[in-house]
């Protein structure tokens, strides 16, 4: 393996709008409800996969009016979801990072909201590249978004690694001979790694 590229939301990063919305609403009843029937994963999706904020706070407080102030919230309160770093994995990724193997990050994020997670986080800055799905309009488990990260990093898929919490997004990556690792934790992952000479035994 030459090259890891992770994903960043629920490997690196701690995000879940459940942050947010629980400092907004009366309990977690009423905040699962809000995120299942208002502002649901495939609509934040969209902002992923490149529609910008304002549209989508737009055309969902088109359909439920009574809900505009919660709606608004998400984009001007975006940064409370992020609960932090998911420190084990940090750790690997210096780990990592002492071993001199190229490291990139391939993740499906807003190209509005980005920018906040690299003022945040100070290691990102340790990626010789990242990919955003929001800012090259089109996600993962797109095939053409891996092409994208391999050709413009000039990475081969048979010496590359990929750890991603989305199962479709590790057999996307499985399906173009990487060499693809479902993250379940920072202790799974670190045996992964182990076990293709990533990281000493």
């Amino acid at each position: 393996m030459k090259a890891v590229v992770f994903d960043l939301g629920g490997v690196l990063v701690d995000w879940d709008p459940r942050y947010l919305y629980r400092t907004l609403l009366p309990d977690d009843d009423a905040v699962e409800r809000f995120l299942a029937e208002v502002t649901t994963s495939e609509w934040n999706t969209q902002q992923d996969a490149g529609r910008t904020w304002a549209e989508a706070v737009t055309t969902l407080t088109d359909q439920f009016p009574e809900h505009a102030e919660l709606i608004a919230a998400y984009d001007t309160r975006w940064i409370e979801t992020i609960g932090g770093q998911i420190d084990g994995t940090v750790e690997i990724l210096s780990e990592l990072r002492d071993t001199g193997v190229g490291l990139y990050a391939l993740t499906n994020w807003s190209a509005e909201k980005f920018p906040l997670a690299l003022e945040r986080f100070e290691w990102l800055s340790w990626f010789s590249g990242i990919v955003v799905s929001g800012v090259e309009q089109m996600i993962k488990p797109d095939r053409r978004i891996f092409d994208l990260l391999l050709d413009r990093y000039g990475l081969h898929a048979e010496t590359t690694a990929f750890i991603d919490d989305s199962a479709r997004n590790v057999s996307a990556a499985a399906q173009l001979g990487m060499t693809a690792l479902h993250f379940t934790g920072p202790d799974q992952l670190r045996t992964d790694l182990r076990e293709l000479g990533l990281l000493a035994r």
